[in-house]
């Protein structure tokens, strides 16, 4: 394979020194000769702004380098990319523009990050503390940027680099096919809001594999933006063999969606310290089927209420983003041998014009415990800003927070929900606010095989269960 070190085109790697033009130079001279790898070398430091990559080129972070990203605003471009759009249906919600990234590219072949070296994204110096507890605030207009953007990209790789502190998305990838992600380190700051991990947006064809994700929001979410509306469905998703942990969701399917998620698999994964574990969030169209989560272990705990999450191991919801909104529907998911302990129970929440079909947990163990400092009795529908007295949801920023005790498994608005030898504990810190081991609320097609548990605290019938019309 062809080499190019950044060097032999006047990198300096001192981390002082801009690199951007070597390195962009280096890129550019592999694609002209039809391929070939960069090589970042060991023991540099390269400081650098947006850069592009191109088809054939493979971007190879030695072992002992860093590639640091430049914490000028104004080093870093989102040109390569379309205007965005606002999401249809509502009119509040349309994005000036498009965020910059560190690493871009829109439309290319059989490119590749690898290496045992270290991309540092500095994102902590686009942020400002907050108080204790609570999210980094944004500093100021600074633009923050992903680490990497790339879009419509054919054969993608990312094998054994180290990815830390992105100031925002560490890996957006938007109408990508045939994408492989395997032993890569996402090390972001659990502080920083919208660090995402991994995002793959409309991609087809994705393993995703044998990695370690830290993350202040999603650890890998799935996603079906209005901007890359053109690319289709996701689908054809395997994440398997992960460790993660987010101040969010661990894995999620959702939440922004204007096309179908299908054929996804969640497999042998640990998800520890995060404030929720597996997680399908709907609230816009498309829809979510032929999904199956088998041989995790979740551990969830609470976090202050910015953080949306209230600790549920699994949660599982279809309900309008607005009030006049309609939501896709979810159906065909099911949850095999998955041991959880959290904070709070399994949440299932369908709505009345869309409730959930075709939901099996088999080989479930639902331990609910505390060992945070932080309330529990509350569930989290965010983001819903339909107001309803019934659930006492009302407009602004907290919007879907309401006090209810906390179940070991709630179900609310599901057809056809099927329960098998699933075992609801309590840990021997008693709440107040803990209830019943099941609880339903307008379900039809309940079937429950093996389902043990008692209440959590004494009083209460183990089940509590409202069936809605057969």
């Amino acid at each position: 394979m062809a080499l190019y070190d950044v060097t032999e085109h006047g990198a300096v790697g001192d981390g002082e020194t801009m690199d951007t033009k070597a390195i962009q130079a280096a890129v550019d001279a592999c694609a002209a000769a039809g391929g070939g790898s960069v090589l970042l070398p060991a023991g540099g430091r390269f400081l650098a702004g947006s850069f592009a990559l191109r088809s054939h080129v493979e971007l190879h972070v030695e072992s002992g380098a860093v590639l640091l990203s430049s914490t000028a605003g104004e080093d870093h471009t989102a040109e390569a990319f379309p205007p965005a759009c606002a999401v249809p249906g509502t009119a509040d919600r349309s994005r000036p523009g498009v965020s910059p990234a560190c690493i871009y590219c829109d439309g290319g072949e059989g490119i590749a990050v690898t290496g045992g070296g270290v991309i540092d994204g500095q994102g902590v110096a686009f942020m400002d503390p907050a108080s204790p507890n609570l999210p980094y605030i944004y500093r100021g207009s600074r633009r923050r940027p992903m680490m990497f953007r790339l879009s419509d990209v054919r054969g993608l790789t990312f094998r054994d680099i180290t990815l830390r502190d992105s100031a925002n998305w560490a890996m957006n990838l938007s109408g990508c096919q045939d994408v492989l992600i395997s032993g890569i380190r996402i090390l972001n700051d659990l502080r920083v809001p919208n660090c995402d991990g991994i995002d793959p947006d409309h991609c087809r064809n994705v393993r995703i594999s044998d990695c370690y994700v830290q993350a202040g929001d999603d650890c890998i979410v799935i996603k079906n933006r209005a901007e890359h509306a053109a690319a289709g469905p996701s689908e054809n998703i395997v994440i398997s063999n992960c460790v993660l942990c987010s101040t969010s969701s661990a894995v999620k399917i959702g939440t922004e969606s204007c096309d179908d998620f299908r054929n996804i698999v969640v497999s042998g994964c640990v998800v520890h310290g995060s404030n929720r574990g597996l997680s399908i969030q709907l609230r816009d169209a498309g829809n979510v089927e032929n999904v199956l989560f088998a041989d995790c272990v979740v551990q969830t705990r609470l976090f202050h209420p910015a953080w949306w999450g209230r600790g549920e191991p699994i949660y599982v919801t279809a309900i309008p983003r607005a009030a006049g909104l309609k939501v896709g529907r979810v159906r065909n998911v099911a949850f095999r041998n998955i041991l959880c302990r959290g904070e709070s129970g399994v949440f299932i929440a369908g709505s009345e014009g869309a409730p959930i079909e075709d939901l099996v947990l088999d080989g479930v163990r639902v331990e609910v415990d505390k060992f945070s400092r932080w309330p529990g009795g509350v569930q989290d529908r965010r983001p819903c800003m339909s107001p309803s007295t019934e659930f006492g949801i009302e407009s602004g920023r907290d919007a879907g927070l309401r006090e209810h005790p906390t179940a070991g498994v709630y179900a609310e608005w599901v057809r056809g929900l099927s329960l098998r030898d699933v075992r609801v504990s309590w840990g021997a810190n008693r709440q107040e606010y803990w209830s019943h081991a099941l609880e339903c609320r307008e379900v039809e097609g309940l079937r429950l095989e093996g389902f043990e548990g008692a209440a959590g605290r004494e009083g209460l019938e183990a089940r509590r269960i409202e069936l809605g019309a057969s």
